[in-house]
């Protein structure tokens, strides 16, 4: 199977998350998420010498009802288990050094299959575990 740079993950027609892998990515910027979804995940892929502009982001309200989650490997390998939020399971996955998933929507579980160091980004603020997740 020939991997693309997104792969997107749906149970019936809810987007549950995507797999994104840099490393296929076209040179240049890349947005990969909805502009409405709550975490946006862009790709670069510049040469040497390029320079971003200097720039800041402004602030304003913007509402957020959910937090959304990712995962980067920068070494080893993991297993993502994604499920509705009913429990019942959707798929697994095996997300591999250089590669991230990005969680939108239903519940997930992970198992660390080689030793792993792993960056993880959502949305914030954070409310703590008690108010911001339920385990089930």
């Amino acid at each position: 199977m020939n991997k693309e740079i997104i792969e997107k993950i749906y149970s019936e027609d809810l987007h549950i998350a995507s797999i994104v892998r840099p490393e296929l990515s076209d040179k240049g910027l890349t947005f990969l998420t909805e502009d409405e979804n709550f975490i946006q995940v862009g790709v670069w892929n510049y040469e040497k010498d390029k320079r971003l502009e200097t720039h800041y982001h402004n602030t304003f309200p913007r509402e957020s009802t959910k937090t959304n989650e990712t995962v980067y490997v920068v070494k080893g390998t993991i297993k993502c288990n994604l499920y509705k939020e009913s429990g019942e399971k959707i798929s697994s996955h095996t997300i591999e050094q250089g590669e991230m998933i990005v969680q939108f929507n239903g519940a997930h579980e992970y198992f660390i299959v080689d030793d792993a160091v792993v960056i993880e980004t959502k949305n914030g603020p954070y409310f703590g575990p008690d108010k911001d997740r339920t385990r089930i």
